[in-house]
């Protein structure tokens, strides 16, 4: 593999970890927990891995060596930060005993399945310490939820002598991860699932979960992509960016990103659901601030969107959730239809209210909706253009003013979607502390005999020497939500609150931001140099914790 000088000069940098995980770890237990809805449907779902406590590391006395050998699985998408969570594991599996082996299953959890893995060794993981992407060992998308594939795995995990296997992914992995340690548990097969969270969207994150790992890193990725494209209007002074954003199911990142750059206009998909606002009153509010910023000579600015927007617009979503049912019910009468057959089949088999949304989206957005789904059911919503539907629209909207006089300015738009880009960047610091300490965390876990929980650290707007790291039960997060059809137990999402800090604060400006010039250029991340530039948190982050004080 070979290495730039970035990568050569990371690989020398040294996590910082919390005092708990420092040396010999004891464990601290809370009261007993309960999940955060359906708790009755929840506990007899999850008879074996229910109710049990947060745990807390702190420093101990004695250092108690274990022999384990654990199992690695990176799940779904990529995400700033997997490499120092295994990198993490590794070494604090190696320093309880030196023959302790890690296994890394490949391409994700389909390798467990499939029995693909390779055995993790110092030289082989030493390669990889502090870079982004998932590359060590690959990820994928399989889902486990198959009795046939746990007891599939299980062969492997008993020919390798693993004791536990850890799963790192987002709240859907991480649903995996639990009932993967409930079949076991309840098989008394003697093996421990932990998980690790991940997401870029930052929509894994609770009272115990202060962040996922890989916002932070991403969010400064497209901020710095941002802050490039405003500084490029404020000198062209011609151009509307639309700039996509991922985030398929809440706005975290969006939000955050405005409150890093000030941009014009951005769109908070949440807000949009709580005002019951249609996509016609959206593209007015837009136009509105565009014709505001002409009167004043600016015929220019930047618009960010949340990739799942589409889905959050009331009638719309309700649309999309028939439409979720109807598919998984009926795909295979659909598929092979030409695409008029399938707009008509559609519109004959949806409920009235919804046939009528249908029937008055643009052809492309009609038709993008109804493509295949994504593997948990969902409508592909990165695949809807909604920058250039809103781009356009908002064009329209002032061609008609413009006719009415109401409009004197000119308009011209540029579009963009800032999705994978920030996936697989070098992670940040505190991105690389982070997720070191998860993955130390983790090993922890499994040192102390734990299944079914997610590894944790919080406090963490402090120093890193002052976070606190250990365990939350998944099943405490977990209700029963809607699926494909079918009610399935699942990690719930953490949306924006409209009543926290963050998106009050962004409230308080955005006025300001779209009458004015505001732009802020964040600039690349920065890996060497002060602390309150290197390893600084998200501004969401910094906005919470000081809220809680």
């Amino acid at each position: 593999m070979k290495t730039s000088l970035l990568q050569k000069a990371r690989a020398q940098y040294q996590p910082k970890l919390p005092k708990g995980l420092q040396g010999a770890v004891k464990v601290k237990e809370g009261a007993a927990t309960q999940s955060v809805g359906d708790q009755d449907e929840i506990k007899k779902l999850f008879p074996n891995t229910y109710g049990m406590p947060i745990i807390e590391f702190v420093p101990g006395e004695e250092y108690a060596a274990r022999e384990m050998n654990v199992g690695i699985i990176l799940s779904g998408g990529q995400a700033p930060g997997g490499h120092n969570v295994i990198c993490g594991i590794f070494d604090a599996v190696k320093r309880q005993n030196a023959n302790n082996k890690v296994y890394g299953f490949l391409m994700g959890p389909g390798g467990l399945v499939d029995h693909d893995y390779i055995e993790l060794t110092s030289d082989y993981v030493d390669k990889y310490r502090n870079t982004g992407g998932f590359d060590m060992i690959g990820s994928g998308r399989t889902k486990l939820e198959k009795e046939e594939q746990f007891e599939k795995g299980l062969e492997i995990i008993r020919e390798l002598g693993i004791k536990a296997v850890v799963i790192i992914g987002g709240d859907d992995s991480n649903t995996n991860a639990c009932v993967l340690a409930e079949y076991y548990a309840a098989k008394n097969y003697g093996i421990q699932v932990i998980g690790c969270p991940k997401t870029i969207d930052g929509d894994l994150k609770n009272a115990q979960i202060e962040t996922s790992f890989g916002f932070d890193t991403a969010t400064k990725v497209y901020a710095e992509l941002i802050g490039n494209i405003e500084r490029d209007a404020n000198s062209a002074r011609k151009y509307w960016h639309f700039v996509k954003l991922m985030g398929r199911s809440a706005s975290h990142i969006a939000l955050e990103c405005a409150l890093q750059t000030q941009p014009n206009i951005c769109l908070v998909s949440e807000e949009i659901e709580k005002e019951d606002m249609t996509l016609n009153q959206i593209v007015e509010q837009i136009a509105t601030a565009v014709a505001q910023r002409a009167e004043a000579g600016n015929n220019f600015g930047v618009v960010l969107v949340p990739e799942g927007l589409i889905e959050f617009i009331p009638a719309i979503g309700r649309l999309i959730d028939e439409l979720n049912d109807l598919l998984a019910a009926h795909g295979s009468d659909y598929k092979d239809l030409d695409k008029d057959a399938q707009h008509a089949y559609i519109l004959a088999h949806l409920s009235k209210e919804n046939a009528d949304t249908f029937a008055t989206l643009p052809e492309d957005v009609a038709r993008q909706l109804s493509l295949d789904r994504d593997p948990h059911g969902n409508v592909q919503v990165s695949l809807i253009e909604t920058e250039k539907l809103l781009s356009n629209m908002v064009g329209a909207k002032l061609d008609e003013w413009k006719k009415e006089g109401k409009y004197k300015g000119s308009f011209a738009s540029q579009h963009h979607f800032f999705g994978y880009e920030g996936r697989c960047a070098a992670p940040s610091n505190f991105d690389a502390d982070y997720c070191y300490a998860l993955g130390v965390s983790a090993a922890n876990l499994i040192a102390n005999g734990k299944t079914g929980y997610m590894a944790i650290v919080q406090n963490l707007s402090a120093p890193a020497e002052d976070w606190k790291a250990g365990g939350v039960p998944i099943t405490m997060m977990m209700n029963m939500e809607r699926r494909n059809g079918e009610m399935k137990p699942v990690i719930r999402k953490a949306l924006v609150e409209l009543d926290g800090a963050p998106f009050k604060k962004f409230a308080e400006k955005r006025d300001e931001w779209a009458r004015e010039t505001c732009f802020v250029y964040p600039g690349p991340i920065q890996y060497w140099g002060p602390s309150e530039v290197c390893d600084r948190e998200t501004r969401t982050l910094a906005l919470e914790n000081e809220a809680k004080k």
